[in-house]
């Protein structure tokens, strides 16, 4: 399962991985944490951005897309428990074995407050208990957060998506409001130039990395 902040980190953080789940067999579901607040977007705009959404999943292949309509940008100002409690909701139904979600100090800070419920709703408690969290880089937030008591993304886990980083970047295209002119980091460029940069690292072609938060062996 991969928990979104807003409609498209799914795709900046993991759209290769996402396509390379799908590829091997495996159901791949999205969690969207939020919708546009009506003081900071127009019903035009959050309907285009849903709309945006549901195809970039059909085309990755997402088995199910499950929006929470939290505001954003304003995860701040709810009380953490509330969204806790609906991240553990949804993990309790889908029961999966692994979660990607954002990192733990992104510029932003519905993503700071994703990461926290993330963690909190994943407590080993009981038998729906997550073998595997990871957190994703997000081009504009992770790279843009300053480094806060030497807390920086430190890659720990690379995936080869070479074969996925057209369709990746496919479905970046489907979110047309959200793409940016290159040298944004949220340009189709960009995001070609960071999988290529994360591979190079460790002798691939594309990849995409992840900060390891825990890995269970049962």
């Amino acid at each position: 399962m991969v928990i979104a902040p807003h409609p498209d980190d799914e795709v900046l953080g993991c759209g290769g991985v996402m396509a390379r789940h799908v590829a091997a067999g495996d159901k791949v579901h999205v969690l969207v944490v939020t919708t546009g607040h009506a003081d900071h977007f127009s019903a035009e705009e959050v309907g285009i951005v849903k709309n945006e959404c549901r195809q970039a999943h059909a085309l990755l292949g997402v088995a199910k897309t499950i929006h929470l309509d939290f505001p954003a940008p304003l995860l701040d100002t709810l009380p953490g428990c509330r969204l806790a409690s609906a991240v553990r909701e949804v993990i309790r139904q889908i029961r999966p074995t692994m979660i990607y979600f954002p990192f733990e100090d992104d510029l932003h800070s519905d993503h700071r407050a994703v990461f926290l419920a993330t963690m909190v709703a994943s407590r080993p408690l009981d038998d729906s208990a997550v073998a595997v969290l990871l957190n994703y880089e997000t081009r504009s937030e992770t790279d843009w957060a300053p480094p806060k008591n030497g807390s920086v993304f430190i890659p720990q886990k690379y995936v080869d998506i070479e074969a996925h980083l057209d369709i990746k970047l496919e479905a970046m295209q489907c979110y047309r409001s959200q793409l940016k002119e290159y040298p944004h980091p949220r340009s189709l460029h960009g995001l070609k130039a960071l999988a290529e940069f994360r591979g190079s690292t460790v002798r691939m072609k594309a990849a995409e990395a992840f900060s390891v938060i825990r890995e269970l062996a049962f």
